[in-house]
């Protein structure tokens, strides 16, 4: 028989992780414990229900982002399927817009591996100092540090440190991200700066949530700040200017003589 452990229908009820939909979940958990109850089968604990809304608060939306562009421009072409848009501007979120929090959370735990928990900060500093060192010389990414706009460090980690420093989460994983932070500028040209995908991946490590949480609840975030674009555009229509942009330019790159 095939059947899923998360939900099932009958024509007298439905359940969700053998809990009552409308007899023990509608109107007595919120959201957040609705998405650890989905996905993990049970609320939240102890500093998670803060700590992810804390997340889902800072990834709604980031402005005219790539995820945004495509949502709109997928509204501008199918205005009957919102759904399609919300859908193209989630279909982007990989290591470099977006989702790279799960592979900042991935990178975080290797280079924590063999530390203690209650390592000092002389270790942690020593061992992000070797991680990055490690990291350049295999040209090798470093997720969660560096930003094309916040040159001079990302405004979000004050505010996020904050929130780690109140829920006790600010565990090895976030030192270590903001260790690296600090020995970078003197490894690489420039200081490259911790970013949010960094510590939204330090608090999903720090909570003990399985990893594809991290970029997961980037993307159920992202779904209000996506409807919110789609919102705008159907009363504040930019799409059209967009593509009228794109074709100016692609006006200017034609060479004569020569088939587009």
């Amino acid at each position: 028989m095939i059947k899923t452990e998360i939900g099932t229908t009958t024509m007298d009820e439905i359940t969700v992780r053998g809990r009552s939909l409308a007899g023990e979940l509608i109107g007595q958990v919120d959201f957040v414990d609705m998405i650890l109850i989905a996905s993990l089968g049970r609320p939240c604990q102890g500093a998670e229900k803060e700590v992810i809304n804390t997340i889902l608060v800072t990834v709604c939306d980031h402005g005219l982002t790539p995820s945004a562009l495509a949502a709109r421009l997928t509204y501008m072409g199918a205005p009957e399927a919102p759904q399609a848009a919300v859908a193209a501007g989630l279909l982007g979120a990989g290591s470099v817009f977006l989702g790279a929090m799960q592979n900042a959370a991935e990178m975080l735990q290797e280079a924590a591996a063999g530390l203690p928990a209650d390592a000092t900060d002389e270790q942690i500093t020593e061992r992000a100092r070797e991680f990055v060192t490690a990291r350049r010389a295999a040209r090798a990414p470093l997720y969660g540090l560096g930003h094309n706009i916040h040159l001079n460090g990302d405004p979000r980690i004050p505010a996020l440190r904050g929130v780690a420093e109140r829920t006790g989460t600010l565990d090895v994983h976030w030192k270590l991200l903001l260790a690296m932070d600090e020995v970078s500028g003197t490894i690489y040209s420039r200081r490259l700066p911790a970013n949010t995908a960094g510590a939204v991946g330090a608090m999903v490590l720090s909570l003990g949530l399985p990893l594809h949480m991290a970029r997961g609840l980037a993307l159920i975030g992202r779904c209000a700040g996506l409807l919110g674009h789609i919102i705008e555009e159907q009363e504040h229509p930019i799409g059209q200017e967009l593509w009228d942009l794109v074709l100016r330019q692609d006006d200017r790159n034609q060479v004569p003589g020569k088939f587009a």
